[in-house]
């Protein structure tokens, strides 16, 4: 059975996978997060890493082996993870990799209320998002070039591929639906068009989506 993790955020991880490298102090962690592109990857939030370490520490993740002082500046604190630490990354790894987990996403939450406006608008829109998809793809195809130009191993580049695989997915995604709308081909494209046509309020344009085309 599996355990309940104590610290569940995605800072915790990429604090735990530079410290398997070496003992490091918070600013040294940080820097290293940002250095790997772990930023990127999880969406960190600076402003809870110290709260994140302590966390960390008092689950017995991480310990304190020591301390240092460069300058005038003060002292900081070096951390090590610990075995558990250790088991933790690697269990939390495995869960991350092998199960799936719904994850909340803008673009959903705008497709599941996109009735709200009327279907040349949407098409307008869903034409919009796809060409910046275009421009993020472009560069996301560069950076990925240019890091395989530097022999970087691809064991530490394949979330880079993943990310790049899922754009060029939701641009194809996202040009379909919109020739659907746009080809007349999308169901219920008729009511859609009338219920904007006829200015109906919400609840209307609801109840003639469920009475359907012979309602």
């Amino acid at each position: 059975m599996a355990t309940k993790r104590k610290v569940n955020n995605l800072l915790a991880l990429a604090v735990l996978a530079v410290l398997a490298e070496r003992p490091m102090h918070r600013y040294e962690i940080a820097t290293t997060i940002r250095e790997r592109g772990k930023d990127r990857d999880m969406d960190v939030k600076w402003g809870s890493l110290y709260t994140v370490v302590n966390n960390l520490e008092k689950a017995g993740f991480l310990e304190v082996v020591g301390s240092e002082r460069d300058g005038a500046r003060p002292e900081r604190t070096i951390f090590t993870i610990t075995d558990a630490g250790r088991a933790e990354l690697a269990d939390w790894t495995r869960d991350l990799i092998a199960e799936p987990e719904p994850e909340h996403h803008r673009f959903t939450a705008g497709l599941s209320v996109m009735a709200g406006l009327a279907p040349e608008e949407v098409a307008e829109l869903l034409g919009r998002r796809a060409d910046a998809l275009d421009r993020a793809i472009e560069t996301a195809r560069r950076e990925l070039e240019e890091i395989t130009g530097s022999g970087l191993s691809r064991l530490f580049i394949v979330e880079s591929e993943y990310d790049l695989a899922m754009l060029e997915a939701e641009a194809s995604w996202t040009r379909a639906l919109r020739e659907e709308i746009t080809g007349g081909t999308f169901p219920d494209l008729e009511l859609w068009h009338r219920a904007h046509a006829s200015g109906l309020k919400p609840a209307e344009a609801f109840a003639l989506f469920e009475r359907g085309p012979t309602g």
